[in-house]
């Protein structure tokens, strides 16, 4: 083989980062247009803490997470893309394509969808699992506040970030509670009292019983909460993309044009990974204009 023909061998035309709502419904779309593609996973979507979403379209009577990701798997499968466990590790542009790494293994490609999501950070306890199942802990306000009306809420994190989330969370209960991780020393906490928002003192630990979790400050008062939401920050594989050129917005996360491709062409980012609204409906949209857009880019092949 020539150097002329190993440079021009594409292994797919497109390779998909990651298999949340946002990574699957790209692949069932590419595979529609009859283009092949690659799915590396390594199996952490934030979809699967979800205990039951209420707002997914289609499921009037709500979806776990896991059950969500199982069914849009298996609809992805029907079209045959081939999918790969493993942690994306590698990135560059290698002529008119990409080279992607995970671990020992090696795909050059066309396109590449970074569909990661993002990780949120949690509290550092063994029960943060069983909390987050029983709804004791939640992670989106948007997705789940409506559940938790009229209850006692605990929003958890530092005094600089959680206000705005805890005035969203005061539309749905009259009992919103700061527990904050820093000193609130330099937050005006004044509007924030003015609409009922109570403020705990700062660097208290938090507890779990099976079913709630409390708030036990400094002093050792102790207080239990109907759920908690712990807004601790996220981390994202945004570094991935900055590694090849692609430039990242004031708050770290890609950004993206109208068809969803990063400033480096021929690289596209959907889902929680760029910036917006961080909800299932806005993932599977992007991820259909991002599929489309890739299927017109690429050579035309007829069949």
């Amino acid at each position: 083989m020539s150097d002329s023909d190993v440079r021009t061998a594409f292994d797919s035309d497109v390779l998909i980062v990651g298999a949340g709502p946002a990574g699957l419904t790209a692949a069932t779309y590419l595979r529609r247009f009859h283009r092949s593609c690659i799915v590396v996973d390594a199996g952490q979507s934030r979809a699967r803490w979800i205990p039951e979403s209420n707002n997914c379209p289609g499921f009037p009577h709500g979806v776990h997470g896991t059950d969500l990701l199982r069914r849009m798997r298996a609809q992805a499968e029907g079209f045959d893309p081939h999918f790969e466990n493993g942690r994306v590790d590698g990135l560059r542009i290698d002529g008119d394509g990409f080279l992607v790494s995970a671990g020992s293994h090696h795909w050059r490609v066309r396109c590449v969808v970074l569909a990661t999501g993002v990780v949120d950070r949690l509290p550092a306890q063994d029960w943060v699992p069983e909390a987050i199942a029983c709804g004791a802990l939640r992670l989106c306000s948007v997705c789940d506040a409506f559940e938790a009306s009229d209850q006692r809420i605990g929003v958890y994190g530092p005094a600089e970030t959680i206000g705005g989330h805890a005035r969203f969370l005061r539309s749905y209960s009259t009992q919103v509670t700061l527990l904050p991780t820093t000193s609130t020393d330099s937050v005006d906490l004044s509007e924030l009292r003015s609409v009922g928002i109570d403020v705990r003192a700062h660097g208290g630990t938090l507890r779990f019983d099976g079913y709630r979790v409390s708030y036990v400050q400094p002093d050792g008062t102790e207080e239990t909460f109907d759920t908690v939401y712990p807004f601790l920050g996220v981390d994202t594989c945004a570094a991935l993309a900055a590694s090849v050129g692609a430039r990242l917005d004031d708050s770290g996360e890609i950004d993206v044009d109208r068809r969803q491709m990063t400033s480096v062409p021929g690289l596209y980012a959907i889902g929680d990974i760029v910036s917006g609204l961080n909800q299932i409906s806005v993932a599977v949209g992007q991820a259909a204009v991002a599929a489309a857009c890739i299927h017109n880019v690429l050579p035309f092949a007829p069949r």
